[in-house]
């Protein structure tokens, strides 16, 4: 199995819609390890490690978002792999 690691910007109405706590379960549901965070401009960045499959059903996951989640765009680059314990 392949491990890759990717970092999302996503942006839309993302805050204060209990996106990163969606983006949260989903990716604990995939097995994946990283991070959800709000930025400053109004995007969230999520990075995402684990099997390749999972990454991907997570970018799909992210252009719907939570149920509040209004999503304009998901900006993806490949990363270096990261080592996270878990996702937070």
């Amino acid at each position: 199995m392949a491990h890759t690691c990717r970092k999302f910007h996503i942006s839309g109405k993302v805050q204060g819609v209990w996106f990163r706590a969606s983006t949260r379960e989903q990716a604990i549901k995939l097995n994946l390890t990283g991070y959800a965070k709000n930025l400053i401009d109004g995007r969230v960045e999520v990075v995402a490690c684990g099997e390749f499959q999972d990454v991907e059903k997570l970018e799909t996951w992210l252009w719907q978002g939570s149920e509040n989640a209004r999503v304009d765009d998901v900006d993806t680059q490949a990363i270096e792999p990261q080592h996270y314990n878990k996702f937070s």
